[in-house]
C-alpha cells in the first residue's frame, strides 16, 4: 500500500516538474491580464486568460511571447488581431506552416470577446471602428481599385499571388474588413490610419459591401470575375456563331 503511495507521489511530481520544464522553456509563467481594464472588462480578460491557457498556450506560450516552430509571438498584436483571426476561423490551425484561410469559427461568440480581451491587454492595435454607412461608393470604389483590386480583384471575388490564396472579400462584415487592413494578415499588406485614415476606410468598406450585390445593368455579369474571363467568353460566343456560319456558307446548294 504504502509502494502504491509512493509511486502515485513520484509521479505527481514528475508530471509537475515536466510542465514547470515546459514552461520554463516556453518563456515561464502565464501573466495576468495587463492592468488598466476594471470591472466587468478586468472579468472579461480573466475568463480569456483562463481559456487561454488551456488552448492557446500550448503554440504561443505561457508568457505570449511565442513558441519556435508553433506560433508567433502574441504580445502587442492587439484586440484587432485577436478578433480577426478567432471571429474568422483562421484560428487555431492545425499546422502553422499552412496559410490562414477563413472557416467556421472553433469557439463561440463570448470565449472569442474573452480572449480577445486578454491579448488585447496586452497592448496593439485595438477593434477598428468602420461605418460603410458613412462612406462614400464613389471614392471608396476609386480607391479599392488603386490599393486592392491588384490582388482581390475589382469586384472583391480574391484570386492567387505568389505564395497565397487571395480570399474574396466581397460582403465581408465591416468590423473584419477593417481589422485585416490594419493587421495585415499572412502576405497582405498592413495600412496604418496614416496609410489609410478612417474616412477612406470607411469608403472603402462601402465599396467593398456594394459588391456582394452589385447592379449589372450592362447585361450577363459572369459572376463578376472581371474582364479578362469576361472577354474570354464573348470570343468564344463569337467563335461559335462564326463556325455557324462558315458551316452554313460551305453547304453544297440543292
Amino acid at each position: 500500500m504504502r509502494r502504491g503511495v509512493r509511486l502515485a507521489a513520484l509521479a505527481a511530481a514528475l508530471a509537475c516538474f515536466g510542465l514547470a520544464a515546459w514552461s520554463a522553456a516556453a518563456g515561464g509563467q502565464q501573466p495576468p491580464p495587463a492592468r488598466g481594464a476594471s470591472g466587468a472588462a478586468a472579468g472579461l480578460a480573466e475568463r480569456g486568460r483562463e481559456l487561454y491557457a488551456r488552448t492557446c498556450a500550448i503554440c504561443h506560450g505561457p508568457t505570449l511571447h511565442g513558441v519556435r516552430g508553433r506560433g508567433p509571438r502574441l504580445v502587442g498584436v492587439g484586440a484587432a488581431a485577436a478578433d480577426f483571426y478567432l471571429s474568422t476561423g483562421r484560428m487555431p490551425i492545425a499546422d502553422p506552416t499552412d496559410e490562414p484561410v477563413r472557416a467556421d469559427p472553433q469557439y463561440g461568440r463570448r470565449d472569442i470577446a474573452a480572449l480577445v480581451a486578454y491579448i488585447g491587454s496586452f497592448g496593439g492595435p485595438p477593434i477598428p471602428r468602420v461605418e460603410p454607412a458613412a462612406g462614400h461608393l464613389g471614392r471608396g470604389k476609386e480607391t479599392f481599385t488603386q490599393d486592392c483590386a491588384g490582388c482581390h480583384q475589382v469586384m472583391g471575388r480574391g484570386g492567387v499571388v505568389t505564395g497565397a490564396l487571395v480570399p474574396r472579400i466581397a460582403g465581408v462584415p465591416p468590423r473584419q474588413l477593417g481589422e485585416a487592413v490594419r493587421i495585415g494578415p499572412y502576405l497582405m499588406p498592413k495600412f496604418s490610419a496614416k496609410d489609410l485614415p478612417p474616412d477612406e476606410l470607411d469608403d472603402v468598406a462601402a465599396y467593398v459591401r456594394f459588391t456582394a450585390d452589385p447592379v449589372n445593368r450592362g447585361g450577363w455579369a459572369i459572376g463578376n470575375i472581371g474582364p479578362i474571363p469576361e472577354g474570354m467568353v464573348t470570343w468564344l460566343l463569337g467563335g461559335l456563331v462564326l463556325l455557324g456560319v462558315v458551316r452554313m456558307l460551305g453547304e453544297p446548294a440543292r
